[in-house]
């Protein structure tokens, strides 16, 4: 019948996440089997279904959230290397509120130290780089979103803008 699943969306955002990270390290903790359980519920029928009439607005989209907030049973290091081990065993509100509306969070995106700074960089994940041109990195402290989105590796990730890095 021509309908994309929630199942084919999320595997050629991991696919093209396989494809480019290596050069752009936008993306350094990845959630996978969760969004594919994720995935599997929101494909079948009885819950397309139930989004449908339930209104939900992102209907198995997959969403990248920044480092910067918990997503359970994944490391929360904030790009601090005092808590590069921790694992977070809740959900962010942010998280909630994504999935509550049918997003599917595969991965986090990286940041600078916890969060601050205007280059995305951290001693936990490295670099970011800039898909432009990888000489450069990914401004503000949500560059690892904006790397993502610019190389094709999520079509909504999210961002924070205290100090200016969404404009950066």
């Amino acid at each position: 019948e021509g309908a994309v699943t929630a199942s084919a969306l999320l595997e050629t955002a991991i696919d093209r996440i396989r494809e480019t990270d290596s050069d752009v390290n936008a993306v350094p903790v990845h959630a996978f089997d969760r969004a594919r359980a994720r995935v599997a519920e929101i494909d079948s029928e009885s819950q397309t279904r139930k989004a449908v009439r339930e209104g939900t607005l992102l209907k198995g989209l997959p969403v990248l959230v920044k480092d910067e907030v918990d997503l359970r049973g994944s490391v929360f290091a904030k790009g601090t290397l005092a808590f590069r081990d921790r694992v977070s065993s809740v959900d962010h509100s942010l998280v909630q509120a994504l999935e509550a509306n049918g997003g599917v969070v595969y991965g986090k995106t990286n940041v600078p130290e916890m969060t601050a700074g205007a280059h995305t960089f951290n001693d936990v994940y490295g670099r970011t780089n800039n898909p432009w041109n990888l000489s450069r990195s990914a401004g503000g402290s949500s560059g690892g979103s904006a790397a993502a989105l610019a190389c094709g590796q999520a079509w909504l990730a999210t961002g924070s803008d205290l100090g200016g890095s969404c404009r950066i």
